[in-house]
């Protein structure tokens, strides 16, 4: 198997400072980070052209790269990941209000429109699966979104917990992907029942917890993806029920992962 880089997705620490961040991640022992540019963030929308190269500088000093952002796909996005040599911007696209085929035609239009700015910059747009009202809620949602592009500008980021959630099987949904995968997203949930059973109609919600406990398998995940030899990014993104004990189940869950993979 070739090398796999490690990362973690920074919502959880949103509060520290870059340098701080760099610290904690490298203390847990990632290689990266996914990188949200949000408002509230260490990286705001505005700003991205001069905050993020200047966070990726910080972040390296730490020993640390951001080897992804969750944030906007604005020209001056594109440009300042390529100056901070950050690889990928990811994405998701809702359903909205006039259905998914209108929706999914819509999330074409702005990947056709995207595209462009992926060739001219040298950055990849990675379309992330989800669950519920999403146009890519599953691996054959997200092919049928993606198989018609260039996988080296447009690519296919695969969540672990969102497929199980739907009732995939990791390894079905790893190869309908497998052309066009980027990213691999570590988490893991379950659906658990919010109400008694005397109720007039069940109402189930998802219950985040750690890799060991939810739906997704992540030891047949790990051996698919080191039976294909993969050589990427695999993203862990410290999503949790229980917000008391983020750390310690992402210093828990990376752990576990570096074992699966034969990373020491």
């Amino acid at each position: 198997m070739d090398k796999v880089t490690f990362s973690v997705f920074s919502k959880p620490w949103g509060e520290l400072s870059i340098r701080a961040l760099g610290q904690l991640i490298r203390e847990f022992g990632f290689d990266g980070v996914e990188l949200p540019v949000r408002p509230g963030f260490q990286v705001e929308p505005e700003r991205i052209r001069i905050d993020l190269p200047n966070a990726s500088k910080t972040l390296r000093n730490e020993g640390v790269e951001i080897t992804s952002i969750a944030g906007p796909v604005t020209e001056d996005a594109f440009e300042a990941c390529a100056e901070a040599g950050i690889p990928t911007i990811r994405v998701m696209y809702r359903v909205n209000e006039d259905g998914y085929i209108a929706s999914e035609a819509a999330a074409r239009r702005e990947l056709d429109a995207l595209t462009p700015f992926c060739e001219r910059y040298g950055v990849k747009v990675g379309v992330q699966n989800h669950c519920d009202f999403f146009v890519q809620p599953n691996s054959l949602g997200l092919r049928s979104l993606l198989e018609d592009y260039d996988p080296r500008y447009i690519g296919a980021i695969w969540d672990a917990a969102h497929t199980a959630l739907d009732g995939e099987e990791p390894e079905m949904g790893l190869d309908i992907v497998w052309s066009h995968l980027c990213m691999v997203n570590l988490k893991n949930a379950y659906w658990r029942r919010t109400n008694g059973p005397e109720a007039e109609e069940v109402e189930w919600s998802v219950y985040w917890t750690s890799g060991r406990q939810g739906l997704a398998s992540w030891p047949r995940i790990a051996e698919y993806l080191k039976n294909r030899s993969y050589s990427g990014v695999i993203c862990l993104t410290a999503e949790y029920s229980d917000t008391q004990e983020v750390n310690r189940l992402t210093k828990e869950d990376i752990a576990w992962a570096k074992e699966l993979f034969g990373v020491g």
